[in-house]
């Protein structure tokens, strides 16, 4: 048998523009895929209506075209996908490691919202469906940047939600589907969703579908010390300024600053980005960017010129 083509993929959130920590996700991902002569996938996660920010996914489109970040294939819209995600529920429901659950946050916060066994008093016009996390439920895997990995999901997490009771289709069973079905084989997103990793892997053995390998890239953070993402400093990036924003991501991703002197077009800086690019220099801390803010819609100068160092 041989081996698949290596894929890896972006998948935003349409919650807002591209601001510098998802570009750096972005970026580091599409680095890791091109250096492996890989594929790169694009999906667009748009199954939360209350969240989605009108405008904001074709605005990150454009945006990571800007940046010359090509993709393969066509974009996926995780909101054309309910079919499939029904098919995956109706497998993990047929083979009982999935149920319906009546109970609601009220009724699990004596449990600190972790679902071992159903408290519903009485039963709900909308229940939502969980899936069902056995007693010793301990999922180990290698992570790419942060090593050895172990997380007791049933202890930790509980019985996690696969359809909410709102009718939304949940995170971990979309993205598992999704993967899959882009053929992904390499996870590289930010440390933030470290944690849901396990169930991921729970879901995927469920339904019977490969395991990609896992990497989490550092967290931009700010002053403080919170994700730049929750923070002000989450002013989206100037796509107008290419070449200077990535050149200066490509420092954050701690690589040489010397493989892209002297290159001013956005075409030859990618390519020789693809050349450069160094897996083991990657960061394993996450990144303090410092209390100066950047202006609005751009990286600022300070920024761009005296990169923070991880912490």
């Amino acid at each position: 048998m041989t081996s698949p083509i290596p894929c890896g993929r972006f998948a935003p959130s349409p919650t807002g523009l591209l601001h510098p920590g998802s570009l750096l996700a972005a970026f580091g991902s599409w680095l890791l895929a091109r250096h492996h002569n890989g594929l790169w996938r694009l999906r667009i996660e748009d199954i939360d209506p209350p969240r989605t920010v009108a405008g904001a996914a074709q605005a990150q489109l454009q945006a990571l075209a800007a940046f010359g970040l090509d993709h393969d294939g066509p974009v996926m819209w995780q909101s054309e996908r309910a079919n499939a995600y029904q098919a995956a529920l109706d497998v993990l429901l047929a083979s009982d490691s999935a149920f319906i659950c009546h109970c609601s946050r009220s009724e699990l916060a004596a449990s600190g919202g972790i679902h071992h066994h159903c408290v519903a008093r009485q039963p709900r016009p909308d229940p939502a469906v969980r899936f069902r996390v056995p007693a010793g439920s301990v999922v180990q895997f290698e992570d790419g940047l942060r090593g050895p990995q172990s997380q007791d999901v049933h202890a930790e997490v509980g019985d996690f939600v696969l359809r909410r009771a709102d009718g939304c289709w949940a995170y971990q069973l979309a993205v598992v589907v999704d993967d899959a079905a882009q053929g992904v084989t390499d996870v590289v997103r930010g440390a933030d969703l470290l944690d849901s990793t396990a169930r991921q892997i729970l879901l995927q053995q469920a339904l019977g579908l490969a395991v990609p390998r896992y990497c989490h890239l550092p967290l931009l953070l700010d002053a403080p010390g919170h994700k730049l993402s929750k923070s002000l400093a989450a002013l989206p990036v100037d796509s107008a300024r290419p070449v200077p924003v990535l050149r200066y991501l490509w420092q954050l991703l701690g690589q040489a600053p010397a493989a892209l002197d002297g290159i001013n077009a956005l075409p030859a800086l990618l390519a020789a980005a693809q050349r450069a690019f160094d897996p083991a220099r990657l960061p394993r801390a996450d990144i303090l960017i410092g209390a100066g803010l950047p202006p609005p819609g751009a990286l600022s100068a300070p920024m761009l010129q005296n990169p923070p160092s991880p912490t």
